[in-house]
Parts: structure tokens; sequence; C-alpha cells
């Protein structure tokens, strides 16, 4: 396997190119499932199989299989959602044994990235891509570090807070809910706190919550600038402690959250960050007593992350058929029923329709305020990583445990998991991702 190269820095400005200007800013993110095979066979000339990391919800992936029945039936195409570990398994197994099952490998960048070497070139869908409004920035990922492209860039989704307008009454004298610092954030919720005898403010801290999502995309950057090369920095032991006092005022059910529009919609919580997937249903019934608004901004900016999905073609695939098929993903009529199904938005140039439900709406307002933003700081999920991912995020979960729950010191605790931390890039050999600085194996700093 090759190592991967940097990539490319993101502009905001071609970002903000598709979707009409409003959602094409950092969105999706590592929901991943828990099937183990490709299913459905081998692909043939009139079928083929989208095997992915994403839509592993169950109500996710019903909604998405409907759209493909309704809208991507020449070739018609099944779909596979498996975790990542899983995902990147049967690509190589099935490359390797010239025995490929499926026709597209859908994931996250940063899963597809340690499969480069696996995934066929698709140079050929570059115009069709660019034609549909796809920005250069976003087709450059698609390349993972090389010369040809490697995948189609697919949806893309991002995180941003949901607001109950019955705690704006709380909010600090002068501040704007749209453009909060992070102490206006925490005097917030303190406040909310005292007022209601019990904490309001929520965190999706559950088993398969994207809670470290918080600290890669959005703490960190934000206090630091960086995510790996910070790492051990006075900055970020700062960003802890501010972690440690906001968790103070959270909900203490937070660590059963997996998301939070269910607990927003049962009243338990009235503001909290999470993944705009994931708090869509909290606004359906009432949308008039809801907001959504970006994160907040901290001593270095607003960090926030940019999550991008691709399709590419697994090498010893039926190429022409998968093409056809990725092809009519892009179609914006196919990618509006993506956002209005599953709230994952569009990377192709396409104008949000007027039937559009409101909680949507409120989505891609606060995703193009939060990528317009002249504060923003581009994170993106750890790139290369393949399987050790999900170790990178552990440790975020296992700093957040020591700190948060158990009251430890953010600079010991910090020390503590340096070395695995270290230890996982020594294993992969991967440069730094944003926000942190290219450089050809990343370090801890």
């Amino acid at each position: 396997m090759s190592t991967p190269h940097p990539i490319p820095r993101l502009s905001r400005r071609s970002l903000l190119a598709a979707t009409g200007g409003l959602a094409s800013a950092g969105i999706l993110s590592a929901c991943s499932g828990a099937k183990t095979s490709g299913g459905g066979g081998a692909t043939s000339s009139s079928s083929t199989v989208l095997l992915s990391t994403q839509f592993s919800p169950v109500e996710e992936k019903q909604r998405f299989e409907k759209i493909l029945s309704t809208f991507v039936t020449d070739p018609k195409t099944s779909f596979n959602s498996m975790a990542m570990a899983d995902f990147t398994t049967q690509v190589k197994s099935q490359v390797d044994a010239k025995k490929v099952q499926f026709g597209i490998a859908a994931a996250l960048h940063g899963e597809l990235t340690p499969l480069a070497d696996y995934l066929e070139d698709v140079d050929s869908l570059v115009p069709d891509a660019a034609a549909a409004g796809i920005g250069k920035d976003l087709l450059a990922l698609g390349k993972l570090g090389g010369s040809t492209q490697k995948y189609i860039p697919w949806m893309q989704a991002s995180f941003v807070v949901a607001v109950n307008k019955k705690a704006l009454q709380w909010l600090p004298s002068g501040a704007d809910v749209t453009a909060l610092t992070y102490d206006q954030y925490l005097s917030w919720a303190q406040a909310a706190a005292k007022a209601n005898g019990k904490p309001v403010f929520g965190f999706p801290a559950g088993p398969k919550g994207l809670y470290h999502r918080w600290f890669q995309g959005y703490l960190l950057p934000s206090f630091t600038g960086g995510v790996i090369t910070t790492f051990t920095s006075s900055e970020a032991a700062t960003a802890w402690s501010w972690m440690k006092d906001f968790w103070a005022v959270c909900n203490p059910a937070s660590t059963n959250y997996d998301n939070l529009q269910e607990p927003m919609a049962r009243g338990e919580v009235l503001v909290g960050w999470d993944h705009v997937a994931r708090l869509v249903q909290a606004p359906k019934d009432k949308p008039d007593d809801w907001l959504m608004v970006p994160a907040p901004i901290g001593p270095k900016g607003l960090g926030y992350m940019l999550v991008v999905a691709g399709m590419g073609i697994p090498k010893g695939g039926d190429v022409a058929t998968a093409a056809k098929a990725i092809r009519a993903l892009l179609q914006p009529k196919v990618q509006i029923e993506v956002l209005r199904q599953n709230a994952f938005f569009p990377v192709v140039k396409a104008d949000l329709p007027s039937d559009l439900s409101a909680p949507v709406k409120m989505e891609a307002e606060a995703v193009a305020k939060q990528t317009a933003s002249p504060k923003a700081i581009v994170a993106l999920p750890p790139v290369g990583l393949g399987a050790k991912d999900g170790e990178l995020a552990q440790v975020f979960k296992d700093c957040f445990r020591e700190i948060c729950l158990q009251n430890g010191d953010p600079k010991t605790v910090l020390g503590k998991y340096t070395a695995t931390v270290t230890s996982i890039l020594d294993a992969t050999k991967v440069p730094c991702w944003a926000p942190d600085p290219a450089m050809s194996q990343c370090r801890v700093g």
C-alpha cells in the first residue's frame, strides 16, 4: 500500500458553491453499522451493489433503499451498510481474491484513503461531476493524494447546535445566539441549569454517540487551532478544562444519548450540539419552537468539521455499470431526496426546494452561517488511519471519561494518552489532516 499524501487545503468559497451556496460545507458523520457482507451477489450489467459505511441506523437505511428503488433503476442498485472495519475487510479481501461482489464502495474520505490501491481510476467521471456542480476542492479530495481520481464526492453533512426557544431567556446579556463564544455558551448552560433547577443542555455521549467529533472538529480546533499537533498544549488543557465545566451543567443522562433528537423531542434537553441527521427530528412536530445555530467560537476561531463521503469503484468490479449508478446518484433530484429523507446535504449544485421541511431548512441555514463565518476553521475527520481510526476516536472518548466523568486533571490525562496517539501515528505513518499543518508524518505536539 502507498502512503497517503497530504490532502489539499479547502477554501470556503468553493465549498459554498454547491447547493446554491447554502449547504456545501462540513456535513457528514461516521455512522457505522453492523453487517458483515457485501451481499446481493456479484454485480451484473443490469444491477449493482452499493457497499457503504453510511446510513446504518435502520430508519436511515430503509429510507435510502427507497430512494434507490425509486430513482436509481438503471442499473438496479441494492444497498448494504456495515461498520468501517468490516467495510475495509470486504473491499480488500474481495479485490485481493479477484472475486468482487459489489459495484460501488461508498464511505467517508478518511475511510477511503487507505483503500486507494484497491480502487479503480474514475477520471472518466470527473467531467460529469464537474458539470453537476461539484467544486474543484471537493473533487481534489477524491484523488486521495495521487494524480488520478479515486472517488467521486457523494454527499456531505455537518454538526450544528439545536435550540429550543424556551432557552433563549437565559442567554447572557448582549449575546447573539448565532455567534456565541465558548464562554457565552458555558454561561448560558449554567444560567439555564440554575433557572430550571437541573441541567437542560445535552451532549451525545452515549455508546453510539458522535461526541468524539466534537473534540476533533469543534472544541480543540477552536481553542488550539489544531488537534494532533496541539494535543498536549496548554491551550488543549484549557479546552478540556472548559469541557469539564460544561459537563457539570449538562444533563447527566447524556452518557446514554446516542443522539439528541430523542431527548429533545421528550423535553429532557433544550440545547445541544449533534450531527444534523441526529437533530432533524427534534423540531419535527413544533418547528416554530426551535432554532438551529452554528457551534461556538473559541480563542482561535470557529472550528467545524467538514465530512465528505465519496463513491469509488473496486478494482475488478464492473466499471461501466457502477459508473452509471454513480451518475444517477449525482442527479440533483436524488441528492435533494437524500437531504429530505436523511438530512445529508448535496455535493452538487441543487437549489433547495420550497417544500423542504422546516427542520432541514433550519439546518441548511445554520450550516451556511457556520461555513461562511470569517472565523471558520475547517477540520476533517482523521485521514488514512484505516482500522486505527476507531482507536484514535477512543482516545478522545477516554480523555472525556477521565477528565469530565472522573474529575481528572486535563494536563495529566493528556500526557497519559500521548503515547497511545504516538503509537497510532507510528503504525500508520500518515500525514496530518486539517486543521493540523501538513507534514510528511503527523506527530503529537
